[in-house]
């Protein structure tokens, strides 16, 4: 019996473990998200991937798309299934360029977690976009010719053109052109990503004639823990910080450094910033959530400050409980260890 309870204690905690593991990691993936649709955080991340930190693009020249992508496959019966894929954050850029307008899709994926799938992932939204491009494409050229015939308004030379029987096929006329997709992955993890970095990484294709043949796909990545302070320091934006901190998390002494050399930064982040950081590293930040900004250098003090005030505290309630058991009356236990007899009963278990 007592065997059986062990095995379903086990269990619970396992299930406890899961679905706190999974709540943390939806926040995460909540915050990270709130955070990249910033334009000038988004900005941020093509102008350091594509132009190396140069300002290139900025902030008013992103517009928010709708990210909601829909993939329609057949079936193994022929029938098509509709199936909802979801960017984390797309945004439209355009610029006068030669005197043309020039459009980009930039597309950003976070990841609080390794995916290993990435390759597959990202290259399923690019060519869903493409897909959609060619789909509307087809469409305004209907409506567009649709609106001439009833107006009445179409040339003779226009009503004796019509489509090729290619792009009658594809609904893509061969004057159409492909807006460019380039999607960025942020991974806010602090360990180095181990994934694969391309379609061919996830395969084993020995036979180099195959080898030939085959169309690569690269995840473009940004991972805080394979780049230098310098390449990080390309961010202009709040990610900086962001990023800096990720880095060093884990390893107290460097972070201690990190916030001394960039302490005019790290005591005015954004807010949303420091709620990336919280969210990631679980540092125990303390901060007012009303803040627009946060001091992290004076967050992190009290925080060490206390957590040293908490271990002094439990050292002495040790202390405490070991002289109880010697024998000492709580007079002589509340002056050793420097609290209140009140305080000292109140840890014994003992009536004030």
């Amino acid at each position: 019996m007592k065997l059986w309870q062990g095995k379903n204690f086990i269990r619970l905690m396992s299930v406890i473990y899961y679905v706190e593991s999974r709540r943390m990691l939806l926040k995460a993936d909540t915050v990270t998200k709130d955070y990249v649709k910033d334009v000038g955080v988004f900005a941020d991340i093509f102008n350091y991937y594509i132009y190396g930190g140069r300002q290139v693009i900025l902030p008013e020249q992103l517009v928010e798309r709708d990210s909601t992508k829909v993939a329609l496959p057949y079936g193994t019966d022929g029938a098509v299934v509709p199936i909802q894929k979801f960017r984390d954050v797309q945004k439209l850029y355009a610029a006068m360029t030669d005197g043309k307008i020039e459009y980009v899709l930039y597309g950003a994926e976070n990841q609080a977690e390794i995916h290993y799938a990435m390759a597959v992932k990202n290259n399923l939204y690019d060519a869903l976009e493409y897909a959609g491009q060619v789909e509307e494409a087809a469409k305004s050229h209907r409506k567009e010719m649709k609106r001439k015939k009833e107006q009445g308004k179409i040339s003779a030379e226009e009503a004796r053109k019509t489509p090729s029987a290619g792009e009658f096929l594809s609904g893509f006329w061969v004057e159409d052109k492909l807006i460019p997709s380039i999607t960025v992955t942020i991974f806010f993890g602090s360990e180095e990503w181990d994934g694969p970095l391309s379609l061919l990484d996830m395969m084993d294709v020995p036979d180099p004639y195959v080898l030939a043949c085959m169309d690569n796909y690269h995840v473009r990545l940004i991972a805080p823990a394979q780049m230098s302070d310098e390449e990080i320091m390309k961010f202009q934006s709040s990610l900086r910080e962001v990023m800096l901190f990720i880095k060093y998390s884990k390893d107290r002494e460097n972070l201690s450094r990190i916030l001394k050399a960039n302490e005019k930064r790290f005591r005015g982040v954004e807010r949303r910033a420091a709620d990336v950081i919280e969210a990631i590293t679980n540092s125990g930040l303390k901060y007012n959530k009303e803040d627009e900004v946060v001091n992290v250098c004076q967050a992190i003090q009290e925080m060490r400050k206390q957590s040293e005030l908490d271990g002094e505290l439990k050292k002495a309630r040790e202390a405490a409980g070991k002289l109880y058991e010697m024998g000492l009356d709580t007079e002589k236990i509340a002056q050793a260890v420097g609290y209140a007899v009140e305080t000292v009963k109140g840890w014994l278990g003992l009536k004030l």
